[in-house]
């Protein structure tokens, strides 16, 4: 399995965490399966959990899926040793990582707060951080061979 599969699996199961999310903030999605803390809720409700006017879990459903299609096209054979994908791939990935940081911040230090569905996204930003910094070495080693 390739880097860039990876990142595309890893991408599409957040993207399916930040759309339930958004969904049960529209109310769409029943209560909230997070566990008995109550830390899911006093995240998603906070002012931390909007970013201009928009709703962080609808970010994050966008920008997974967005990060899901750019993998899922740089997996492809014929594009499988290209420098596009990964720069893409860069593009998104290292924005939202740093943006993460942000959101881990006001949930740990600022909320005192532990939201286990936005830990998944916490891990899969980091996996994708590394795996797309990893697939940026592959693909200048075969540019240069």
């Amino acid at each position: 399995m390739t880097l860039r599969r990876v990142i595309a699996i890893a991408s599409l199961i957040s993207a399916f965490v930040a759309l339930y999310l958004h969904l049960w903030k529209l109310g769409l999605a029943g209560s909230l399966a997070c566990g008995g803390h109550g830390g899911c809720a006093l995240v998603q409700g906070s002012k931390y959990s909007w970013f201009l006017g928009q709703d962080v879990a609808r970010i994050g459903a966008v920008g997974y899926t967005l990060v899901f299609l750019t993998a899922t096209a740089g997996s492809l054979t014929r594009f499988a040793d290209e420098r596009w994908p990964t720069l893409a791939l860069m593009g998104m990935v290292f924005p939202a990582m740093l943006f993460t940081l942000y959101l881990k911040y006001a949930e740990f230090v600022l909320l005192r707060s532990f939201c286990p569905w936005c830990a998944v996204s916490a891990v899969t930003i980091t996996t994708c951080t590394v795996l797309v910094i990893l697939d940026w070495r592959r693909v200048r080693a075969v540019g240069t061979g």
